[in-house]
């Protein structure tokens, strides 16, 4: 599977984004475990802008994003049918954003995801797919989900 099996949409925020993110965060239980979480993401999904990989007409791909600031902007959810891992689905969303945020003069994003100090595999593989981005860790803090660890991590957008 390469980049020219799948395309990339933008997409508002919407039910039928909500759908798209509900069915995939379905498929990646080890990710996504804690219902009233999930129940947010796609929630989320109808307030906020997205965007969707597309192979054919299966959704494989969603990634969620929110503008905090004019400089500044967050991936809110992403996740990837588990088929298409190591496909360059998750790669090719960011590097979409990556573009619309540099053409719209934004200049660091930033993405939140289990600290490393919670000894889960998948989030350790997630936590090199940022870095491998160019993502770099700031800060752990537990302040966000008492007992759960938060990595934040950002990327320049535009230098």
């Amino acid at each position: 599977m390469d980049s020219a099996a799948f395309q990339i949409s933008r997409v508002p925020a919407s039910a039928d984004l909500a759908g798209i993110a509900s069915r995939l965060i379905n498929q990646l239980p080890a990710w996504f475990a804690i219902p009233e979480a999930n129940a947010e993401y796609v929630e989320s999904a109808t307030r906020l802008p997205g965007l969707v990989a597309q192979a054919g007409t299966d959704c494989v791909g969603v990634l969620l994003h929110r503008r905090h600031f004019t400089e500044s902007a967050e991936i809110h959810l992403m996740a990837v049918a588990p088929a298409w891992h190591r496909q360059g689905v998750g790669r090719a969303l960011v590097d979409v954003l990556v573009a619309d945020l540099k053409e719209d003069d934004c200049q660091v994003l930033q993405v939140k995801t289990l600290g490393a100090s919670h000894p889960d595999p998948g989030y350790a593989r997630t936590r090199a797919f940022y870095r491998s981005l160019g993502f770099l860790p700031l800060e752990e803090t537990n302040d966000l989900s008492p007992g759960t660890p938060c990595l934040i991590m950002a990327k320049w957008v535009s230098a």
